[in-house]
């Protein structure tokens, strides 16, 4: 469904409590690009800003499957208050910079719905990136440490760092198996909605069960935002990176971060590219995130999210290079290289 108004009124309460100092909330600007939450501005009438998060079912433009909110399956779908805290938590204690949070309404006292009011960014780091590129290198610096920081972290059991840090597991016994599972659920999504992808099917079933094949056990798994662009890093005052939309955190193998970090930021993965990584399990990564990127897309479309052609143009790019696949061992990726080398 199409998000409801979020009025001034209906925030006054909890950007009070989470600011304070006697101010008062002068205006809400919704912020766009969420697909399943709500991202508001509020402006304070000093000018001092912050954003509020609303996870709630009308900021939620994604269809119902069956599969969501399952804790146990590293790629189901599903966030909130909790999962946000606790990918916070995990991060903070890694050592990295995480947005300062001002209000987390457990008792929704302020809110009907999950709502954390968080600290405010100038900009991101595509945009720094976009608007002049020599001062964006310390940020992109800063962010390839941070990269190896969560790479290095060791955690006990791979799954959504919710689930593991409260005592769960996940489901599958391994995660290229759980990768598999979730690329083989895209794949019968896509093939519903996709001629293309629909007439080749069997070839790319199995495609994923011979990259699945092909990959060694391994029993390191590392934090991975799982989402990571440049769009998902901030950066503060001091010229820190951020990350952001964090509620999917989950402890993996780092060649699931660098598969999409290889699909969005092409060419400029060059940037972050990272070394000595698992080329079998990279190439298992970037194949299923092609089919989930065509599928998700697609799905988003049976709701009446605003931006159809966008999401169009995301499924067929990614229809047309999971299809590249057939024939061939992998497609051709790029190789890694030190950031720096990046900046001539």
């Amino acid at each position: 469904m199409a998000p409801r108004k979020v009025t001034q009124d209906e925030l006054a309460g909890a950007a009070r409590a989470a600011l304070g100092g006697g101010r008062r909330l002068e205006r809400v600007e919704r912020l766009a690009g969420g697909t399943s939450k709500g991202v508001y501005r509020l402006i304070m009438d000093d000018a001092m800003t912050a954003i509020a998060y609303l996870w709630e079912d009308s900021e939620n433009y994604w269809p119902a499957t069956a599969w969501d909110g399952d804790p146990a399956d590293p790629f189901s779908s599903g966030g909130g208050l909790h999962y946000f805290e606790a990918a916070r938590t995990r991060l903070a204690a890694a050592g990295l910079r995480v947005p300062a949070l001002y209000l987390a309404d457990h008792d929704r006292a302020y809110y009907l719905a999950d709502l954390a009011i968080v600290e405010d960014f100038p900009h991101d780091l595509e945009e720094l990136l976009a608007y002049d590129r020599l001062a964006a290198r310390p940020a992109v610096d800063r962010l390839c440490g941070a990269l190896d920081t969560m790479r290095g972290y060791r955690a006990p059991s791979f799954g959504r760092v919710a689930q593991i840090d409260g005592g769960g597991r996940s489901r599958a016994m391994s995660g290229e198996a759980a990768a598999l599972e979730f690329a083989l659920r895209c794949l019968a999504e896509a093939s519903a909605r996709d001629a293309r992808v629909a007439a080749v099917r069997d070839e790319l079933d199995d495609k994923l069960h011979a990259l699945a094949q092909a990959v060694q056990p391994r029993a390191e798994h590392s934090i991975v935002h799982g989402e990571l662009d440049l769009g998902h890093v901030m950066v503060d005052r001091d010229g820190w990176p951020v990350l952001i939309d964090i509620e999917n955190l989950m402890y993996f193998d780092v060649e699931w971060e660098h598969a999409f970090l290889r699909l969005r930021l092409h060419p400029d993965y060059q940037l972050v590219a990272g070394d000595g990584l698992d080329e079998d399990r990279l190439a298992l990564y970037m194949l299923t995130q092609r089919l989930s990127l065509t599928a998700g897309p697609l799905r988003i479309l049976d709701s009446d999210y605003p931006d159809r052609d966008f999401m169009l143009e995301i499924a067929d790019h990614n229809a047309n290079e999971a299809l590249r696949w057939l024939g061939s061992s992998r497609p051709s990726t790029l190789t890694g290289c030190c950031a720096k080398q990046c900046w001539a």
